[in-house]
């Protein structure tokens, strides 16, 4: 419980962004385009605070030679403003490759260049974040009348509090490893967004039986890169499908990602919204690129044709047990099937299953009881991803992620973030024209 004090002159900022990774990076360019082509209107004012020490968007999964699997003009500007200097074009032009990139006809980049180019544009908007800063407390500001108008958000920085008064928060705090209810990550069982880091560390003479659970994109491109990284590493692959399957990537189906979808998708009826996300999960979960596939299919006829096998994949499967100790793993598999077990020895066993949400409600706090709900308990966010909060609370709150059930697959996705970031920009204008009331009394971080 934070300790009243006197009031304080503290200065107030239109929002305070919680994650710097692309969604709230792409909000920070966004907030500057508009400053800048409006100059004659009121600038907004907003800062980021990330608690990594740097930018980094999946480092541990920076293979090489993979791909995005969404179009380069699905950066983090172009769907909202084409002539933006912040694109991925500007980038290549910049970088001096947009002949050579236009001769390579691609749509789809490779992960490090698209990495490379989210970095170029976070070096331009480092003056509106801090690094290696935490948000650790979101505190609720009252005003003469008893509403909540404001919010503190304390962050601690090299061990020091230091706190920052807005009108709004925009919550993008990203995903977590989404792992199974009895994994436990240790020093040969990992999930594979760490898995370069951990590459780098492992022992040459630890690297030779891997195991690789998941069935989806992931999974696929660490069973790829164990096998070509390791020419004489054993690799089994471990999932409950009968394959691979491929994603749906075709021309029609590709619209559920387009701005006008999310527009059909929140104003369905629950029981839409449930037939669409399970028609079209093929669109981004658990499901790998074609020539990926055929890729990995090519190995292992090889191999059969060879007599040699490295690659082996464990289909209709299921781990049982995993028993880790500091030199390796050992993992009990059940055949589904008929319910055959057998055991894998392997140096490391790496966990591909995707990610999950950090729960908004983690990071609320008590600002939490104030929130709107559905009937499962996730909080109710209305069309500009603005969360549905009592009348006691006129602060915005924002979220970019967790917004699925509301909004649409494209949740926490690239393909939509240009135009998320203007909706939600948009959104937050609208509120800073409203009066705010006095403050009565201010809140200090405790000593």
């Amino acid at each position: 419980m934070s300790t009243a004090t006197e009031e304080r002159d503290i200065p107030v900022l239109d929002f305070v962004g919680i994650g710097f990774g692309p969604s709230n990076l792409a909000l920070a360019v966004a907030m500057e385009e508009r400053n800048q082509q409006q100059p004659d209107q009121r600038q907004l004012r907003g800062v980021f605070f990330e608690k990594q020490p740097r930018f980094g968007w999946h480092r541990g999964m920076l293979i090489e030679d993979t791909t995005m699997q969404v179009s380069f003009l699905k950066d983090l500007v172009t769907m909202r403003n084409p002539t933006s200097p912040h694109s991925f074009l500007c980038y290549l032009q910049d970088k001096g490759r947009l002949a050579d990139f236009i001769n390579h006809k691609m749509l789809f980049p490779t992960r490090i260049e698209f990495h490379d180019y989210l970095e170029w544009v976070a070096e331009r908007f480092e003056h509106l974040a801090e690094y290696g800063s935490e948000v650790v407390e979101l505190r609720p500001v009252h005003t003469a009348d008893g509403v909540i108008d404001y919010f503190d958000v304390v962050v601690r920085k090299d061990g020091e509090l230091t706190e920052h008064r807005a009108r709004n928060i925009v919550l993008a705090a990203g995903l977590r490893p989404n792992l199974p209810a009895d994994a436990v990550v240790s020093e040969r069982v990992w999930h594979n967004q760490q898995l370069l880091h951990r590459l780098e560390e492992l022992p040459e003479s630890a690297a030779k039986r891997f195991i690789v659970v998941g069935a989806g994109q992931s999974a696929a491109e660490t069973t790829e890169y164990l096998h070509r990284r390791y020419a004489d590493a054993q690799v089994h692959a471990v999932f409950a499908r009968y394959g691979y399957a491929p994603a749906d990537d075709s021309a029609f189906v590709n619209g559920i990602f387009d701005p006008e979808a999310v527009d059909y998708f929140f104003s369905a009826s629950d029981e839409v919204k449930r037939m669409l996300l399970n028609y079209h999960r093929g669109t981004n979960y658990s499901a790998v690129d074609m020539d990926l596939i055929d890729q990995l299919y090519a190995r292992v006829y090889q191999e059969k044709v060879r007599g040699v096998h490295r690659m082996h994949i464990h289909k209709i499967s299921r781990l049982t047990e995993v028993h880790a100790s500091p030199n390796g793993v050992r993992a009990s598999l059940r055949f589904l099937p008929n319910g055959e077990m057998s055991v894998i020895e392997a140096d490391v066993l790496v966990y591909a299953t995707g990610y999950r949400p950090v729960d908004p409600l983690s990071l609320l706090g008590e600002l939490g009881e104030h929130c709107h709900r559905d009937e499962r308990g996730e909080l109710r966010v209305d069309r500009d991803y603005r969360v549905s909060t009592q009348d006691g609370l006129r602060a915005g709150i924002y979220l970019q992620g967790s917004t699925e059930t509301s909004h649409g697959i494209t949740s926490t996705l690239l393909s939509n973030t240009a135009v998320r970031v203007g909706e939600i920009l948009d959104s937050i204008l609208l509120a800073t024209e409203r009066p705010t009331a006095a403050l009565v009394k201010d809140q200090a971080v405790p000593a």
